[in-house]
């Protein structure tokens, strides 16, 4: 039995408004401010907030109900939201020095990201300096902190891959998103120029995947921090797709119901190709829905326990999501190759949603090429391949 998600029933409330902003995100290229501050109204950006400073601390599942149902209306707000809220469960890792430096006077606060590790730093008494061109940072005109990753040396002579937590005055953003999918989620560039990062607001990826970061144990009674933070950060990155592809059979459905081909007047809605690829469709985001369901349920399942899952579950974990990103985006697909001329003009919703699924493909960790490697190597007893991340 689904526990009670009141967050949804909340969302409900304020979807109509941020659907009709989806054309406004678009032109301008980022998520509208009226979208975040609705969906600060209803606490959604405090779901993975430490209760500590007035967060939710919802479940995985919870969660990813809220953020399909919004990628419906507008998938630019729910993927830059996802990761404003999800950048939470990460910092809630850090230190408590650092947590009280994001949250401590602001706990409405959120961060941004870029963590591939293009960061240049260098060591000095207390910390590291750090610049780069980090891109890709969605949603951070809202954001008053960035995640950002980096490389540092070692030890043993290898490296760490790292985290770094930067507040907003130290880079600059530079206004470069001019993408054809996900247009609103103003993933754009940050600068940053030989800024000092404390010691407190650095932490190893590694570390953070096993339940040896600083941050952990600090808070005994959660279910949601007695975890990896990879399968709650990139969980939005698939829910987003199926969110997108759910409303997509809507919106085919609505179109093709009363249209006639311009030529012949015949009724395309009751036509056996349509229905034959609405039936498809439907099933294959059903099944994806599915799949992303049973990992959002044991990935709460483990938390709740306080349970660290093994290499493999990780790996199912990690790949299901990459599999179903598939099968939304060939449900997608399907649909767009019926819907006729019309769908292509701008003013269009079945363009963006075409558009908006394919990008949803092309992240790194939903990249199914990749994740089909992990997957296979893991079920024949190999080594993970450390290319492939």
């Amino acid at each position: 039995m689904k526990k009670p998600n009141p967050l949804l029933e909340d969302l409900k409330a304020i979807l109509p408004a941020i659907a009709a902003n989806a054309f406004k995100a678009e032109q301008d290229r980022s998520v509208p401010a009226e979208n975040i501050a609705s969906l600060k109204s209803i606490g959604m950006h405090r779901a993975f907030l430490p209760k500590q400073y007035g967060g939710l601390e919802i479940s995985l599942p919870q969660f990813a109900q809220c953020i399909a149902l919004l990628a419906g209306a507008c998938a630019s707000t729910a993927w830059a939201m996802s990761l404003l809220c999800t950048h939470s469960h990460q910092m809630a890792m850090f230190p408590a020095k650092l947590q009280q430096d994001v949250w401590g006077t602001d706990p409405d606060a959120t961060a941004s990201s870029s963590i591939a590790p293009f960061g240049r730093t260098e060591e000095v008494e207390g910390g590291v300096t750090f610049s780069g061109e980090m891109g890709w940072s969605s949603g951070c005109d809202h954001a008053e902190w960035a995640i950002l990753g980096f490389r540092r040396p070692n030890d043993e002579g290898t490296q760490d891959y790292c985290f770094a937590v930067l507040p907003r005055s130290d880079y600059e953003i530079r206004d470069d998103w001019y993408a054809v999918g996900m247009r609103g989620s103003g993933s754009k560039t940050l600068i940053v120029r030989g800024a000092f990062v404390p010691e407190h607001r650095i932490q190893k990826a590694k570390d953070m995947m096993e339940g040896k970061s600083a941050g952990f144990g600090m808070y005994p009674d959660s279910k949601i921090f007695f975890a990896p933070y990879r399968p709650y950060f990139a969980s939005g990155f698939s829910t987003v797709s199926l969110g997108i592809a759910e409303r997509m059979l809507e919106v085919f459905r609505e179109k093709t119901r009363n249209r006639v081909r311009a030529y012949t007047g015949a009724a395309v809605g009751a036509a056996t190709p349509a229905l034959m690829r609405l039936a498809e469709s439907t099933h294959q985001v059903a099944a994806a829905r599915a799949l992303l369901e049973k990992s959002w349920d044991e990935i709460a399942q483990y938390s709740e326990r306080h349970e660290y899952p093994s290499r493999a579950t990780l790996a199912f974990w990690r790949t299901n999501q990459g599999y179903a990103v598939k099968m939304c985006i060939q449900a997608v697909d399907r649909l767009m190759e019926a819907a006729g001329g019309g769908a292509w003009f701008d003013t269009s919703e079945l363009q963006r949603l075409f558009r908006d699924s394919h990008m949803t493909g092309a992240h790194a960790y939903t990249d199914y090429d990749v994740c089909a490697q992990i997957l296979g190597r893991e079920l024949m007893g190999l080594e993970p391949d450390p290319a492939m991340v």
